[in-house]
Formats: structure tokens, C-alpha cells, sequence
């Protein structure tokens, strides 16, 4: 079985695939000052199961395109849409967050919870930002560090696994050499973390395992899901998930 669809049976059951929560996504909206009278046409971009998605279809109206590469994703999002009422209409969307099917000036805002690490953050603002409307907003969170120093096995640690990872100031200067202007950013707090995603997720490992064990690959994604978990829970000090709001310049 490929690495993805094994990734897929690991976090497909969970309610979320990264840091975050209902109140994070709240606040990054509130912070966005857009105005939720109108009616609206968003990406989510990375959407997993659709958390952050369902959040912004009980606030906005309008219509939300939510874009994952996983259809199984998509799948259990649509499900759970059939049990809703929500006030903007979800869209699923099978697609490379890289290789996107947009128009020009399509969007007024573009949401992205713990996603942009996968094509790199640099790109991934650059590249989406055209399809954004003059105005429009980009939402994006990101791995950050929180303090300027920090013990050097944390930083090999994610200095190897994500090259990008940078401070707040460093996030916010990226976003203000690609043509946006910063408008917000704030932190996610240790329960984003803890309490609705990793905690589910180490909970998840034994029956993946039980059922997929025999595969090189699932032991290995195992192994680096509980070394992430562990490297999270002895260095949470030093990193987090930046949420940084964002508007389109012109």
C-alpha cells in the first residue's frame, strides 16, 4: 500500500489531520475583518476532513471550495455535510494544492490550517495569491518558532523535516515581500495541539498498526508520528502553529 492512502487510513478517522480548533478558526476569521454579510466564495486549501471547512460554513455564506488531495478526506467531509445545516454550500474538490483549477481574482478568501508546509510556504503564498481578488484574504497557518533560541536537537530536528520553519517576524516578512499585507497574527495554544490532534492520533496508532504493521512503510509512519508527538510534547516551548491573516495588496 502507497504511503498516501496509508497516511489516509491513519488520520482519515480523526477529526482533524493538524493543530487547531473551532475558536482558532473563529478568531483568524474574526481578525480577517471580512465582511460575513456578503456572500462569499472561498477556498480551503488542504482541507482534510473538513474541521476548519465546516467552521467557516456555519459563519459564512456563500460558497466554500474545499480542495484535498485524499479522496478519502473528501469522502467522510461530504458525509458529514449530508447531517449538517450549515449556511455556505461545501464543494469538494480532488486536487494538487500546487496545481490548482482556479480563475484569476476568483476568491475572496483563501483558508489554509496546517496544509502550506506541503508545497513550502514561499510558494504557496506566491502561488495562490492570483487567485485571489484584489482585497482578498489569505489565512494561513504555519510552523513557527516562538523564541529565538532554542536547543539544538529541536533545531536539527525540524531544520531537517521543514526548511521553511521560521519565526513570526520571518512568516509575516515573507508575506510582505509577496505582495500582501499582514493584517493579524496570533499563536495556537497547547490544547490545538494536545487535545485535538495529537492525543486522537496516538490513539489511532495501535489499531493502525494492528491492521497495517506488517507493511514497512505503515511501521514507518508509526515511528515518525510518535517521534513528532514526542519531540512536540518535550519542546513545546519552542514551536507552534503561527496563524497569520493576510490581504492582497492592489
Amino acid at each position: 500500500m502507497d504511503e498516501l492512502t496509508l497516511l489516509s487510513k491513519l488520520h482519515g478517522s480523526n477529526h482533524r489531520q493538524g493543530p487547531g480548533s473551532d475558536a482558532a478558526t473563529r478568531l483568524a476569521l474574526t481578525l480577517s475583518g471580512i465582511d460575513k454579510s456578503r456572500r462569499l466564495k472561498v477556498a480551503d486549501i488542504g482541507c482534510g476532513t473538513g474541521a476548519q471547512t465546516l467552521t467557516l460554513a456555519q459563519e459564512l455564506t456563500g460558497e466554500i471550495v474545499a480542495v484535498d488531495l485524499l479522496p478519502a478526506f473528501l469522502d467522510r467531509l461530504q458525509e458529514t455535510v449530508s447531517h449538517r445545516h450549515l449556511s455556505a454550500d461545501i464543494t469538494p474538490l480532488c486536487a494538487s494544492m500546487d496545481n490548482l483549477p482556479f480563475a484569476a481574482e476568483e476568491f475572496d478568501l483563501l483558508w489554509s490550517e496546517g496544509a502550506i508546509y506541503h508545497i513550502g510556504f514561499r510558494r504557496g503564498i506566491a502561488l495562490w495569491k492570483p487567485f485571489l481578488k484584489p482585497g482578498g484574504i489569505l489565512a494561513v497557518s504555519e510552523i513557527s518558532w516562538t523564541t529565538l533560541q532554542r536547543p539544538r536537537p529541536i533545531q536539527d530536528f525540524w531544520t531537517q523535516a521543514y526548511p521553511e520553519i521560521d519565526t513570526a517576524s520571518g512568516k509575516i516578512k515573507a508575506l510582505e515581500e509577496a505582495g500582501y499585507r499582514v493584517l493579524a497574527h496570533f499563536m495556537l495554544p497547547q490544547d490545538c495541539w494536545m487535545e485535538n490532534y495529537y492525543t486522537p492520533l496516538q490513539a489511532s496508532l495501535p489499531h493502525f498498526l494492528h491492521t497495517y504493521g506488517d507493511d514497512p512503510t505503515a511501521q514507518a509512519i508509526a515511528e515518525s508520528t510518535q517521534q513528532e508527538i514526542t519531540c512536540y510534547t518535550e519542546n513545546k516551548d519552542y514551536y507552534s502553529y503561527g496563524f497569520y491573516i493576510a490581504q492582497k495588496q492592489g
